[in-house]
């Protein structure tokens, strides 16, 4: 019997994992099958007990108040001058649910002065541990991509580094897509990010990526393969912002997925390399 129990036990968390579910929230296990319990009246039938309807969370909902967060971030991300202030304003940004979820806020990786920084879209649960982003198995590959064009996130000369970062600095549970809510009210963040860092180059890294900073509608297989003039979509930002040159690519978690869309993102870091010695980069 103890072994048959030990199987249901090790099949049930086995399910979890596949589901996305990788982190505990309480303690003592609940079990939301059990019918609630009936109130003991003396005298009479027990009166009917009234069950409210519980509606699901939705995505959208992943803040508390949507205008006021959205107008909170952008008052945060505006009055940083420095990457030090702006990682400071993520971190006391109470706006986000994410965070409340999350281990580690993820900010940045490499060089903030390298020519070239590619952008993501939110933490995993590798990221989310160790509080930097593409670390995991998907990182592992961004660096052999980077490193197949003659950039490292560690390099010493300037000119071949490259500087990391996501949309999202707060990993999503389950490692889920971001919302469109929770696009929205942490673009103020990355926008100021990117015109903190003012890079020659950028790179969107999947579709979320690329759509959000691009403002577009369009997928990803229609955005990679050519370049887009980057500027804010934040209208806030954008006076005196010069328009920098961005290409669009498959994410790496994508890629490994996907190992037939390898060739077009190879196309897409030849695209970069070439534009990248254009511009006197390297």
């Amino acid at each position: 019997m103890a072994d048959l129990q030990r199987q249901t036990y090790k099949a049930a968390l086995s399910w979890y994992l596949d589901a996305g579910v990788d982190i505990a929230l309480g303690d003592d296990p609940v079990d939301r099958t059990a019918m609630p319990a009936l109130p003991v009246v003396e005298d009479g039938p027990a009166a009917p007990v009234a069950h409210a309807t519980v509606a699901a969370p939705a995505a959208e909902s992943a803040f508390i108040g949507a205008s006021e967060a959205r107008a909170e971030s952008l008052k945060l991300a505006m009055a940083a001058n420095t990457l030090d202030e702006l990682r400071a304003a993520i971190a006391a940004f109470d706006g986000l649910s994410l965070k409340r979820t999350a281990t580690n806020m993820v900010f940045s990786d490499g060089n903030p002065s390298a020519p070239i920084m590619v952008i993501g879209e939110a933490p995993g649960a590798d990221e989310d541990r160790q509080g930097k982003p593409f670390v995991g198995v998907s990182g592992q590959l961004l660096d052999r991509m980077l490193a197949s064009v003659g950039l490292n996130r560690e390099a010493e000369d300037v000119a071949h580094a490259a500087y990391i970062s996501n949309i999202l600095n707060w990993r999503p549970p389950g490692n889920r897509t971001p919302s469109p809510a929770e696009i929205e009210v942490s673009l103020p963040f990355i926008e100021r990010h990117i015109a903190l860092v003012r890079p020659r180059l950028l790179v969107f890294a999947g579709g979320v990526s690329a759509k959000s900073l691009l403002g577009s509608g369009d997928t990803i297989s229609r955005l990679r393969g050519t370049w887009h003039d980057y500027v804010p979509q934040t209208a806030e930002m954008r006076a005196g912002f010069t328009p920098i040159p961005a290409i669009a690519t498959y994410h790496p978690s994508y890629l490994l997925r996907t190992p037939a869309h390898k060739r077009a993102a190879w196309a897409d870091l030849l695209m970069l390399q070439a534009k990248a010695r254009s511009l006197g980069v390297f």
